[in-house]
């Protein structure tokens, strides 16, 4: 007799055999059957049920982000879709492989317009317009084909999340249990000999160049190193690419120092990167500049055209492009070290972040995780926290997302149980997922959560007051007590007042192996301004 199955079954099915082993969300009506397939495998994938769409949707996102494998989440159609929505821009401008689950209402009454619960005028066309790719299953006879088409093409190229939704009565209906296509990546470019012939011969005359490596780099970083060595070449990076050179290499410049380093820099090669310090964020070119791209997204030639592109995986390209160099003899690495020294000495008068982040960093182990968040504290560490590994620096990349970082860190844990994972949040992000205290108290999530705590949405705050003479509107903050309010929800809470006294609460609570907030106490409006070094003026002339 053939063996039947549900279509929330083969998803399931589908799910395993794609390494996804967890699953955030939130169960409901249009998704019962699929809860319950996700039930009968519990041995096989864990279910982590959270209080808010938008914490499953970061959590999924964290996980995907610090681990490279898929993050899977589901949530309801209508609304609960919609609450995810903003972690899914995230994990599009991050390109990281999210996954959502989720539903639609019944199949015949999908386009009519009848208000039923938690329809959309066009869901798809919704989802489509925030992920690579969004497809419906419309029969059960369809799973295997459309999972396997999403998975596959969230996997190629520049990833990115995907959405698979079905109706509500599809998710139970019954047939013969599939044969799962296997899921298959498109093939990468093939790395084109000429681009890699003329991006020599530019190097072949360059005296200043710079590498600057994007979360498109992230699994080539042995190869840029090499490639760094072979030019005697500083690497930089923003965000998306701390730590894929580690930021105690010789050959890497913070970028604050590359700043310094680019007045005189003539080739630029972009790697895995959108080059966005580069051009909107310094804003400016050095005169007779050669800009080199290797990047696997062909659209990124178009959108800015070097003078040589190529269209290639980073790890692929970047090794083509050192087989074609002469290495260099000199070495300029106490160069480059001088350049750190001194942009260090310039950023650390951004107080009291700097100390604060070298307190945590002190604290955390060296294969720690530490997840930022749009805070004076999380826009400092990205040229104040040293990192020393890809992937260990987690942010939201140009979304910027407000309070994306405390449930992001719930799923970086979870992807990552045996280590270290610090997040650091204002108390206005924090209060965004607050509710998520439940879900890391409930799954003994192990993050260390700090919150500074200055009363106020700090850079509106500082906006307001510089630009608008102090004509302040909506950026004063009325807060909770953080310590009464974590233990309220049984997460062991403590208020640290001094970078001192944070570094051994961190340094406890990671003993604990459980859920720890940490309040900070900053006073308002106090925190020196880390825009200078992110959006540097121009050099003199």
């Amino acid at each position: 007799m053939t063996k039947k199955e549900t279509t929330g079954q083969a998803i399931t099915r589908s799910l395993i055999e794609n390494g996804v082993d967890t699953v955030f969300g939130i169960p409901g009506a249009h998704m019962y059957d699929f809860n319950d397939a996700l039930y009968e495998k519990r041995e096989k994938v864990r279910f982590i049920h959270t209080r808010h769409e938008q914490g499953a949707g970061y959590m999924a996102y964290g996980y995907a982000k610090s681990t490279g494998r898929i993050g899977a989440y589901t949530v309801v159609p209508g609304p609960g879709v919609l609450n995810s929505g903003a972690a899914l821009c995230t994990a599009y401008g991050a390109n990281s492989p999210v996954l959502c689950l989720t539903g639609n209402i019944m199949s015949h009454l999908i386009g009519q317009g009848r208000g039923q619960l938690h329809e959309l005028p066009d869901q798809l066309a919704t989802l489509r317009g925030i992920t690579k790719v969004a497809e419906r299953i419309d029969h059960q006879s369809e799973a295997g084909r459309v999972m396997a088409e999403v998975i596959g093409k969230m996997l190629s190229g520049r990833q990115g999340p995907g959405t698979i939704e079905a109706p509500w009565d599809v998710f139970g209906m019954e047939g013969p249990e599939l044969e799962l296509p296997e899921t298959r990546r498109a093939p990468e470019p093939q790395v084109n000999p000429e681009k890699i012939k003329a991006a020599a011969a530019i190097l072949a005359n360059t005296r200043n160049p710079l590498i600057m490596v994007g979360g498109g780099a992230v699994d080539a970083g042995d190869e840029i190193a090499l490639l760094a060595k072979t030019l005697n070449a500083p690497v930089t990076s923003h965000r998306s690419g701390k730590g894929i050179v580690s930021d105690d290499h010789p050959n890497y410049l913070n970028f604050v120092a590359a700043f310094d380093y680019w007045k005189d820099t003539d080739v630029l090669i972009g790697i895995g990167s959108r080059l966005e310090l580069e051009y909107m964020r310094w804003r400016w070119l050095p005169k007779g500049l050669k800009v080199i791209r290797i990047d696997v997204d062909p659209t990124e030639m178009v959108r800015l055209k070097p003078d040589v592109g190529l269209v290639a995986d980073a790890k692929a390209g970047t090794k083509a492009l050192i087989a074609a160099l002469v290495p260099t003899n000199s070495d300029r690495t106490a160069e480059f070290a001088e350049l750190n020294r001194k942009a260090k000495e310039r950023f650390s008068a951004v107080q009291p972040q700097v100390d604060y982040l070298n307190a945590i960093r002190e604290a955390l182990p060296r294969d720690g995780f530490f997840v930022e968040e749009v805070s004076q504290m999380g826009f400092t560490a990205r040229f104040a926290f040293p990192v020393y590994g890809p992937r260990q620096y987690v942010t939201c990349g140009y979304q910027d997302n407000l309070g994306f970082g405390f449930n992001t860190a719930l799923g970086v844990k979870v992807g990552n149980p045996d280590k270290a994972v610090v997040s650091v949040s204002g108390d206005g992000g924090f209060m965004f997922g607050v509710q998520e205290l439940a879900t890391a108290v409930q799954h003994n999530i192990a993050v260390v959560a700090i919150v500074f705590n200055n009363n106020a949405y700090g850079n509106v705050l500082r906006d307001q007051k510089q630009t608008y003479s102090g004509r302040y509107i909506g950026s004063d903050l009325t807060n909770p007590d953080f310590v009464k309010l974590g233990e309220s929800f049984g997460v062991k809470s403590f208020r640290a007042t001094s970078p001192n006294e944070l570094k051994l609460m961190i340094a406890e609570a990671l003993k604990l192996n459980a859920p720890v907030l940490i309040e900070v106490p900053i006073e308002k409006g106090s925190e020196a301004s880390p825009w200078p070094f992110i959006h540097p003026p121009p050099p003199a002339a």
